[in-house]
Parts: structure tokens; sequence; C-alpha cells
């Protein structure tokens, strides 16, 4: 094990910690994050060149995904013998203050990162065990973060559906939304292989066919119509919706809930349940607030909806070298 030497974290420690970070989830799998080693903090920072003006104007979802990475980088870090401190500024930025502590232990989370996926596929339709649902629910949230679980042919699953739907025919009706979508929609392996970014094809299972062939057929997927259609299938076969919120609408709270969002995921992965996303709604701020009245989360902000079940196993998106991320000193 390579240790940091006086109060310098190791460069090979350091790759090893933001391998692990960019794994982490991120909108139309933009990776906006960046790195930089200070002496014995690690330093995550937004890459707003990569950022999603359209669906993403306020770049909450891109916190998020930043704090999903913190939150693999202190996994990761408890393995090298790292206990962290995390720290937010009110821009956004995170720092990792890390101290080597000789009763540091490796979580067992750590090892579902690599594991970890977003799931678009239809799935069982199995309900979600009682004990498996009771550990999701006791995971520990970071501060102003709430997390709302809404089962199968309750009441509330069937209103976060038709908001999902709206929030579904308001984007698709927005030419610049669709051209945002595309512009990051990888076509096929030779495509996603040369950006190692974005949405591939393979993550929607979609055959590798020539890019003149496959172009046209999944730019005919984007319309209200057939994302809808496709969407009352995906919900109907989930156990659970879960709904995550912040208080404030902050940039702190929006990294708060990457952490917690992160912790969901990976003991979701543990467990052997899928995952997807359905942030239309949120996405649209008068779609957002009435949902929220509707399901009385009085002052709270819907933030990051998941649907979740069980399903096979599907192919993973692909990830920048870690090269491409760091801030060189």
């Amino acid at each position: 094990m390579t240790k940091k030497t006086g109060n310098i974290i190791s460069l090979d420690d350091f790759k090893f910690l933001v391998k692990q970070a960019v794994k982490a989830p991120s909108g139309h799998n933009i990776q906006p994050w960046k790195f930089r080693r200070d002496g014995s903090v690690v330093e995550i920072h937004p890459d707003f060149d990569r950022k999603l003006p359209v669906v993403d104007p306020d770049n909450r979802e891109l916190f998020v995904s930043l704090g999903c990475a913190a939150e693999n980088l202190c996994l990761a870090a408890q393995t090298k013998g790292y206990k962290s401190t995390v720290s937010v500024g009110d821009t956004g930025d995170i720092a990792v203050t890390l101290t080597e502590g000789a009763d540091v232990k490796s979580s067992p989370l750590f090892e579902q990162i690599d594991l970890r996926q977003t799931n678009r596929s239809i799935y069982t339709g199995e309900e979600i065990a009682l004990d498996a649902l009771k550990r999701l629910q006791a995971i520990r949230g970071e501060d102003g973060v709430s997390v709302h679980y809404y089962a199968r042919q309750t009441k509330q699953f069937n209103d976060i559906e038709q908001y999902v739907l709206r929030g579904n025919t308001h984007q698709m009706q927005n030419e610049a939304f669709k051209a945002e979508l595309k512009s990051w929609m990888r076509f096929n392996k030779k495509h996603q292989d040369q950006t190692l970014d974005g949405l591939s094809y393979a993550v929607f299972g979609a055959p590798n066919v020539p890019r003149w062939m496959a172009e046209p057929i999944m730019a005919m997927a984007i319309n209200a119509k057939t994302q809808n259609k496709a969407d009352r299938e995906k919900i109907a076969s989930a156990s659970h919706l879960v709904l995550f919120t912040t208080r404030e609408n902050s940039r702190r709270e929006w990294v708060n809930l990457g952490r917690t969002l992160q912790r969901f995921l990976l003991t979701a992965t543990e467990l052997g349940i899928a995952h997807a996303y359905l942030n239309q709604p949120n996405e649209q701020p008068e779609i957002a607030a009435e949902m929220a009245k509707t399901l009385d989360l009085d002052g709270e902000y819907p933030t990051i909806l998941l649907r979740i079940g069980y399903g096979k196993q599907q192919a993973y998106s692909k990830r920048r070298p870690v090269e491409d991320v760091i801030i060189e000193d």
C-alpha cells in the first residue's frame, strides 16, 4: 500500500481514489467533475464545460453527481486507511480532508462501486422484501435531505406516474431539450469508445449497427408518445418509487443529497435491487411544485426520483481515463 508522505497524499493513492470516484452516476453520463490534490486534501470541482444547460439549467443534478463522486471517494479512502472529512462550500466545491487512522476499516459498500449501474430495463414486477426495504430506509442521510418511498398500487405511486408523463410531454415539446439529449447519445460501439461518455446505445439494449443506420432510428424514439409508453411499462414493473428532496434547494444540499443517494444506490446494489431515474417532473419547476403539494411535501424540493425493483444486469456506461479529470498541480 502506498501511503502519503508527510502531509501529502501520494500520487498513486490519489489516482486510485479518483478512479473510484468517477464511477458515480451523472445525468446523460456527462461526468462533470475535476479532481485536484492539495496536501492531505482532495478537491472536487464542477466541470461546467460538460453541463446540461437545457435539462439542468441550475446545475442541480450536476452537483448531485459531485456528491455521489465524493461518497465513492470516501469509501475508496477507507480501503487505503484514511478517515475522510467532507466540507462543501457555498459554491458547491467539495474538499475531502484525509487523515491516516490505524482503526480505519473498509466498508462493504466499496465492493459495490464496480457493480452499481443504472438499469433502464423493464423490471420483473417482484415486490422488494420488507427486510431489504427496511435496510434501505435505515441509510444515514446528510443534512437537509429527505427520502420518501411509494409502493406500487398506492395513490401516491400513481400520482407520481402522471407527473412523470407530464414531464415527458413538456420536455419533448422543447426542441432544445431534444437537441441536447441527442448530442449526448452514442450510437454504436465505435462512437462510445471515441468519447467514453454519454448515453451509449448499449445501455438502451440497442444493437451495434453503423451510425448512419442507428442515428435516425434512435432519433425517431425521441418523442412524447414513445417515451410515455415506455415509461408506463417501466413504472408498472417497479416495486417502489423513491423520491429524494432537499429543504433549501442549495448547492450544499445538492451535494449532500448526492452522498446520501450514492449510499442508497450502493446498498441497493448489494441487495440485488436495480434502479433507474425518472427525474422528468423534478426538472420542470411548476410540475415539481405541484407534485410536492400533491404528496404533502411542504417546504421540500423534489430533486431525484428513482424506480427500484428487480431486473437483469444491463450493459455498463463508459468512463473517461483518470488523467482526463485530474487538475495537475
